[in-house]
């Protein structure tokens, strides 16, 4: 892998990484409902859990919905339902402090889950698999998933501070349900280029 490859991959995750998504309308609305500390084990899953997408990915798993289109549909079905159930739970999250709130963040193992039903994730990792790589080592494949790694979870954690930054501002009822409800259409705005591609 050459370093002009290296170097256009990071310049890919960086911007795929940075831009919103479901991952990132959901962490900065966790880092707003729940502070930046709370929100570290989503923020991990992200990324720790997009890495292992991709190395999957990398492997072999397309080869899947080549040969079985079907699944690609089912896939996508799913991503819908568990997306649009989130954005319902985001849009309902009653505020902590009032003591009445029962919402918790994101786990690690939730929110790593969830990569493999986040279409901008799935979109992210064929496109570094099949653009950046040279050929399908286990190296190549690696050195994509590395670099996405590096990149992605500073990324992302930055999307955390500035919901935690918002809480600042979100600091009565009436805010911050505001705030949930338009995170939750923002989410669900996200599903537009899955569903009318």
């Amino acid at each position: 892998m050459t370093l002009d490859l290296i170097t256009a991959l990071a310049a890919f995750a960086f911007v795929s990484s940075i831009t919103p998504g479901p991952n990132n309308l959901m962490l900065m609305a966790s880092g707003a409902n729940f502070g930046f500390r709370r929100t570290i084990p989503h923020m991990l899953g992200v990324g720790l859990g997009f890495v292992f997408m991709v190395l999957l990915v990398g492997a072999g798993l397309v080869q899947v919905f080549d040969a079985y289109p079907i699944s690609h549909t089912i896939l996508k079905v799913a991503s819908v339902a568990y997306l649009l159930y989130l954005a319902y739970k985001m849009a309902t999250a009653a505020p902590i402090r009032d003591g009445a709130g029962t919402g918790t963040p994101m786990t690690f193992l939730q929110a790593a889950a969830f990569q493999w039903v986040n279409p901008k994730a799935w979109t992210m990792a064929l496109t570094a698999v099949t653009v950046y790589t040279p050929d399908t080592t286990l190296w190549a494949i690696a050195v994509v998933a590395i670099v996405f790694g590096a990149i992605n979870l500073p990324s992302v954690s930055s999307w955390t501070l500035l919901g935690q930054q918002m809480a600042r501002i979100l600091t009565n009822r009436a805010r911050l349900t505001a705030f949930n409800w338009t995170m939750a259409s923002l989410l669900v705005a996200s599903l537009y280029p899955v569903l009318f591609p």
